[in-house]
């Protein structure tokens, strides 16, 4: 049995990556629901509102799911103490050391999985004694490590390396992209921007209709000075372009960026102020569709690839 399936309990090896502001309880529990692990986004969520959608989590499905938590959050304890009071099946934790939260998860029965962008930080990982890694690669969207290994060199490397599974993220969003991390030893998969343009995903409509027009190089991945992230290109990427040209500090850069800018965009709906999270795969995708149709068509597609790749 695949190693992924068997450790977390699902049909397919197929993870939703935990999104702020998109990765809520409606577009978790479907995918959950269809065969894949759905993963709440706590990054974007306060204590309160976490609860609330762990709860309905819990009654819109009774397979397994879980939470992506930035280990640098504010309200870290609250939130740990949350997921471990409701027994979330499996907490992913990226942006910090697993060393402290990693056995006090699975001292409750939780499985850990921690993000990473390189193999030095996935042995680190290991050595925490977490049961998975996601090697995440630099076309993903989002915060993304500064490395800027691409997940086709990542992921045999940091496979080589470990001796626990390794799920690949950054580029997947179809089947045959799928088929090519598996070839490249990967477990199983995290797929983020496909399943941000999901009927059942948070993010804004006017959102979703900014990435149905995206093309080859959208997106870009800047800010390294704070935190690298991957976005679209819209005025707000213009206004940082124009503080590089300026040779801006750190502190300019993060003056800038503010608060709330992210929710501003992605959530709210502003494509002109907004922060646009989305991978470089955004070019691909040219469809809204349910979370049902889009395991189906992932499946379908990985089943006949592989069929393909076999005949050769």
């Amino acid at each position: 049995m695949n190693s992924i399936i068997k450790l977390f309990g699902i049909k397919y090896p197929i993870i939703q990556g935990g999104m702020v502001w998109v990765s809520g309880n409606k577009l978790v529990s479907q995918v959950s629901e269809n065969g894949g692990l759905g993963v709440l986004g706590a990054g974007s969520m306060y204590p309160k509102v976490l609860a609330e959608h762990i709860i309905k989590c819990k009654k819109a499905t009774d397979k397994p799911f879980g939470v992506n938590i930035p280990l640098m959050y504010p309200d870290i304890d609250e939130l740990m103490a949350i997921i471990m009071e409701h027994k979330v099946a499996v907490v992913f934790t990226s942006a910090g050391s697993p060393n402290l939260w990693t056995a006090k998860l699975q001292a409750v029965g939780i499985k850990v999985v921690h993000v990473v962008s390189s193999v030095k930080f996935a042995l680190k990982a290991q050595a925490a004694g977490v049961d998975a890694v996601v090697a995440e690669g630099f076309e993903a969207g989002g915060h993304n490590g500064r490395e800027e290994s691409t997940t086709m060199t990542l992921i045999p490397m940091v496979k080589k390396a470990l001796d626990i599974p390794v799920l690949a993220a950054g580029g997947i969003a179809t089947g045959r992209s799928m088929l090519a991390a598996m070839a490249l030893g990967a477990d199983g998969v995290q797929i983020g921007s496909r399943f941000v343009m999901s009927k059942e995903s948070s993010a804004h409509i006017n959102f979703k209709d900014y990435i149905l027009n995206s093309t080859e190089g959208d997106t870009v991945l800047t800010i390294k000075e704070l935190a690298p992230v991957r976005m679209m290109r819209n005025a707000f990427y213009k206004q940082i372009e124009e503080l590089y040209s300026n040779n801006a500090s750190a502190q300019q850069l993060k003056d800038l960026l503010g608060r709330g800018r992210a929710k501003k965009g992605m959530f709210l709906g502003d494509m002109t102020e907004g922060e646009l999270e989305i991978g470089q795969v955004a070019g691909l995708i040219d469809s809204v569709m349910s979370v049902k149709d889009i395991m189906q068509e992932i499946v379908s597609e990985y089943n006949q690839a592989k069929t393909t790749m076999m005949d050769l």
